[in-house]
């Protein structure tokens, strides 16, 4: 029998050693083939059941457990012995010589292995059922799997005992390894898992079915515009009308748009554009994450291809189905059309702002030239537009649309389209004004000024441009046909005559809605919106100094003196000189005095604070559109003591509704324009419902206690009270342009228990404001004339309310029956002056006799009384004391307020009011 060794396959060189023992295999000199002489193998003994014990060998020797293992001795324990791999030794008889060259275990078993049906085969299938494990004592009657019967031995290292040795004699029976993961965590890793595999394939198994079922259509395909109508308050006037994009839309090929130009709006919208799939994974698990988290700006598309399949076909609602939709929509036309195909159709579609759709449009309406013309600059603001197409108009937006066109530019250079030289040089384009631009869409004249208001609204509110020219919306607004008409006829009759640059707007409110009546923001409806401009307010906004005086407790008949002021150097005083010498505020608010609410002011901790923290309750925003920073205040966070004086800007919007809270005694209502938004197919996309109940900015007793020292100004400011006596709150204003002794913002805002109304004029270039005959402007003046005109328009065949009566504060309830201090009559008399008999003089008074005729009759004039009263003030009154709670000038300059008493003359001064 030829060695093993010399097998030309390969195998240990011949006469090296084997190593230790093999995992799985057998003890080192193992080799199933008997030593010679010893136990020849023979015929396959007869089985005599389970329990006969296995047969001797040739010779009579019992079999060893392990070959080459030690023999205990007769009758001694066993004891654990370390496992040691001994040298290959066969059993022999005694007296027989040891084999020169023991053939290896693996070499035996592969040729054993390889002669089915020999007697070794056959004595090892006999022996499998004798070859089970034994305890305790009969662990050595175990039968063996060689020697003289051919059994197979058994496979690996001997068994270890409990003292972790091997082999050995005498020990317990081997115990099986200890287990190093309990069974607990097997079950919960295997729960992961299960978990882990059901979040992967039941996504991917929906998403195949979902991908197998949709078909993609072509752009031609989609045919789904339709007209959106805008009414007026009683569903039935037509306001504007809003005419889908593309009919205003050219289509252009993608070869028709310069590279640059999309270059550009790849940086912009999608850099990986050409090697994505037409999805973003990372893009849809944002988006389930924010629909999870219930977020506004849940679901947005991510690539190129997802924004043209939400934009054209699926939407933007929040939901994942539409976002599934979305993915498998953009998966499936990756792959059956073209890249350029995609972008062509994206860029013919997307809404660019200013009414138009598509990138032609856009090029026209922005930069009034072909698409084919346009430069890398030209292109980088259009790209940069269509993140977000109303709120990066250079026109309403030029530092966020500069700040994204950098951006687009940047991102040029990063993807190698653009190189950074040339990019350096570069200045940000001309573009047309917005409202010289010619977009197609209809709403010219005052109604275009509203139809933007209401897209921006519907914006707002999560109707869209795609859902606003696609499902034939039927979009009724708050303004009212009679209130409309009475401003627009007010501003028609009062502007005529009056300088070619001089500009005004309307605004007038409900403040038991917050709903917008009237709307009149200038004569093209596609140009500047003086309505919505930051304007200074001069002395309208000093109600509010008045109303923070309230809150702090401070009552109306609190008196100031009304002389000039000086604080650092700079000297504040009244127009023309007005004062009212000590008065009090109530009085100052009537005729305007700047030095009384200064003084004021300064006498509360904080004072410009807190005015603009009462007005930005009251309904002035904090953050106003095209006003860098926080409304009312420095960048530092705080206000200058100009606050009271009408320092800062607002809008002609906020005005009337920062002065309908003060109707609605203290609760704020956000001014709003649409009421009802309806499909064409009947769907309600928003009700406003009832009117809100609106949120409590301002103690009632603050806000009604304003509006009852506001009662008195409209009429005495030149005579505009309200036809019939109807009750009114108002306040004139006026700023002046810088130090040059001209005026340029005129005001007038007032309300009624129904309606608040606030008109400006002023210029769009800032220009010094005159009236037609040169003179200097004033709140009280125009302006006053356009309001009176349109609440009395507005009002007409109404109800006449009665504003509520003010609680008291610090024990003053209302405007005081008084204006300034008592002045006690004087002690001394003056003789009464002597009785003169005036002179005798005919006069004729005519009488009718008949209808249409009158004769002379002679008569005699009457005499004039010159008697005195007695009291020596010569005025035909008796002094009669101070009303109740009123002062004296004695007790007032008793050191108790900072202020000092006024001359008696002053305090008898009645000037105009401005």
């Amino acid at each position: 029998m030829s060695s093993p060794y010399n097998d030309p396959q390969g195998g240990r060189p011949t006469g090296e050693p084997r190593p230790g023992p093999q995992q799985g295999g057998r003890p080192p000199g193992y080799s199933q083939q008997p030593p010679p002489g010893y136990g020849r193998p023979g015929p396959m003994p007869p089985r005599t059941g389970p329990s006969q014990p296995p047969r001797r060998a040739a010779g009579g020797r019992p079999p060893q457990p392990y070959p080459g293992a030690p023999r205990p001795a007769q009758g001694a324990p066993r004891q654990p012995q370390p496992y040691s791999p001994q040298p290959a030794q066969s059993a022999q008889r005694p007296g027989q010589p040891l084999p020169s060259r023991p053939a290896p275990a693996t070499q035996a078993v592969t040729a054993q292995a390889a002669r089915p049906g020999s007697p070794q085969d056959r004595s090892r299938t006999a022996a499998q059922p004798q070859s089970r494990s034994n305890t305790g004592a009969n662990a050595t009657s175990r039968p063996t799997q060689s020697g003289g019967g051919g059994g197979r031995p058994p496979a690996g290292p001997p068994p270890t005992g409990r003292s972790g040795r091997s082999g050995g004699t005498g020990g317990g029976p081997p115990k099986p390894p200890k287990k190093t993961k309990s069974k607990r965590w097997k079950i919960v890793r295997r729960t992961l898992y299960s978990l882990v595999a059901l979040g992967l394939v039941v996504p991917i198994l929906v998403f195949m079915v979902a991908y197998v079922g949709q078909d993609v259509p072509r752009p031609g395909d989609i045919k789904t515009n339709q007209v959106a109508t805008i009414y007026a308050s009683d569903g039935s006037s037509v306001i504007s009308t809003i005419v889908p994009p593309e009919g205003n839309r050219t289509d252009v090929s993608v070869d028709q748009i310069p590279e640059h130009v999309r270059n550009a709006v790849l940086a912009a919208e999608d850099r990986d554009f050409y090697s994505n799939p037409g999805f973003s994974v990372s893009g849809f698990a944002r988006a389930a994450r924010d629909q999870l988290l219930n977020k506004a700006s849940a679901g947005g598309g991510s690539t190129i291809t997802q924004q043209y399949v939400k934009n054209a076909l699926v939407g933007s609602e929040h939901s994942y189905t539409r976002k599934l939709k979305e993915l498998v929509i953009s998966a499936k036309m990756a792959r059956q059309w073209s890249k350029d195909d995609i972008l062509a159709a994206y860029l013919n579609t997307i809404p660019f702002g200013r009414g138009v759709f598509g990138i032609a449009a856009a090029s026209e309406a922005y930069f009034d030239k072909p698409v084919g013309e346009l430069t890398v600059e030209e292109g980088a603001v259009l790209a940069a537009t269509i993140q977000q197409p109303y709120g990066l108009d250079p026109s309403t937006n030029p530092t966020g649309a500069e700040s994204r066109w950098n951006y687009v530019l940047d991102g040029m250079v990063s993807a190698k389209t653009l190189d950074a030289t040339q990019r350096a040089g570069m200045v940000y384009p001309y573009v047309v004004p917005q409202s010289e631009a010619d977009t197609g869409a209809v709403g010219s004249g005052p109604a275009g000024l509203i139809r933007n208001q209401v897209i921006k609204e519907l914006e707002a509110n999560g109707i869209n441009e795609q859902v606003l020219n696609t499902e034939g919306l039927q979009i009724t607004t708050t303004i009212d046909t009679q209130a409309q008409q009475a401003a627009l006829d007010a501003v028609a009759s009062n502007m005529e005559g009056e300088n070619e640059e001089t500009r005004t707007a309307v605004v007038s409110i409900d403040p038991r809605t917050g709903g917008v009546k009237a709307y009149y923001g200038g004569e093209e409806g596609a140009g500047y919106d003086f309505a919505q401009a930051g304007l200074q307010t001069g002395s309208s906004f000093k109600v509010f100094g008045l109303a923070s005086a309230l809150n702090e407790g401070i009552p109306l008949s609190k008196m100031y003196d009304s002389g000039p002021l000086t604080l650092g150097g700079v000297t504040i005083t009244n127009v023309e000189g007005e004062s009212c010498g000590n008065c009090t505020i109530a009085e100052a608010l009537k005729r305007s005095l700047n030095t009384s609410f200064y003084r004021q002011m300064l006498s509360i901790e904080d004072g410009p604070e807190k005015i603009a923290e009462i007005a930005h309750k009251a309904g002035i925003p904090e953050q106003i559109p095209g006003v860098e920073g926080t409304s009312l205040q420095e960048a530092n966070g705080k206000s200058e003591n100009g606050i009271v004086l009408g320092q800062y800007q607002s809008r002609v919007l906020d005005m009337a509704s920062s002065y309908a809270t003060l109707a609605a005694s203290g609760v704020y209502r956000a001014p709003h324009f649409v009421q009802k938004v309806v499909t064409a197919d009947g769907t309600v996309l928003l009700d406003r419902g009832e009117a809100s109940t609106g949120e409590v900015r301002l103690k009632a007793a603050v806000a009604d206690n304003v509006t009852a020292a506001m009662q008195p100004i409209a009429q005495y400011s030149k005579g505009h009270g309200l036809a019939g006596g109807r009750p009114s709150a108002a306040k004139t204003g006026t700023a002046q342009l810088g130090d040059t002794g001209q005026n340029k913002d005129a005001w007038m805002v007032g309300y009624t228990p129904s309606l608040s109304t606030a008109v400006w004029v002023g210029t769009e270039q800032g220009l010094p404001l005159t009236n037609a005959w040169g003179g200097l402007m004033y709140g009280s003046g125009l302006p006053s004339d356009i309001w009176k005109d349109t609440m009395d328009g507005a009002l007409e065949g109404s109800k006449v309310d009665q504003f509520p009566k003010p609680e008291a504060i610090g024990g003053q309830a209302g405007v005081p029956a008084y204006t300034a201090p008592y002045t006690p009559p004087p002690t001394t008399t003056t003789t009464a002056p002597q009785l003169t008999l005036p002179p005798v003089v005919v006069t004729q008074t005519p009488v009718e006799i008949l209808p249409g005729v009158t004769i002379p009759i002679p008569g005699l004039a009457p005499a004039t009384s010159r008697q005195g009263n007695g009291t020596g003030t010569g005025n035909g009154t008796t002094q009669t004391g101070p009303a109740a709670g009123q002062p004296t000038v004695d007790d007032y300059g008793d050191g108790d307020d900072a202020d000092t008493a006024g001359s008696p003359n002053n305090r008898q001064l009645v000037p105009q009011g401005q």
